[in-house]
């Protein structure tokens, strides 16, 4: 438990920021901005990886990680947690979406038969 504690650190520390943006509304001009800044920040750091893989190994033995490729393997687990807690939020938001439409359609077709049944009151 106590071998590697700086990567362990910065691993949870990510996924309790990941679960806590994941949480908050996702409305407003202030997540949107977040969001681009962390898609900026994603492909600086990619570019970086790229262009210095030497740097990434560096930052992961710093951390306590034998690998640079190991350390990308450890963010991109994160990263992938994150996207799939996201998706299901998306998803769970649309399907309740569509669930209020259907229910809305269901009963203005409801009222829309209903003048028709009736005739207008006259019997044939």
């Amino acid at each position: 438990m106590l071998d590697q504690p700086l990567i362990k650190i910065v691993l949870l520390v990510a996924i309790v920021v990941v679960t806590t943006m994941l949480t908050r509304s996702t409305a407003g001009a202030r997540h949107q901005a977040v969001r681009r800044l962390m898609l900026v920040a994603f492909v600086v750091l990619a570019a970086a990886a790229i262009l210095f893989p030497r740097l990434l190994t560096q930052v992961a033995q710093f951390l306590g990680v034998g690998r640079g490729a190991d350390l990308l393997l450890y963010g991109l687990t994160v990263v992938f947690l994150g996207y799939v807690a996201a998706s299901y939020r998306r998803m769970r938001q649309m399907e309740q979406q569509v669930t209020v439409l259907a229910r809305e359609l269901a009963v203005r077709a409801a009222l829309d038969e209903r003048p028709e049944r009736n005739g207008g009151g006259t019997n044939p």
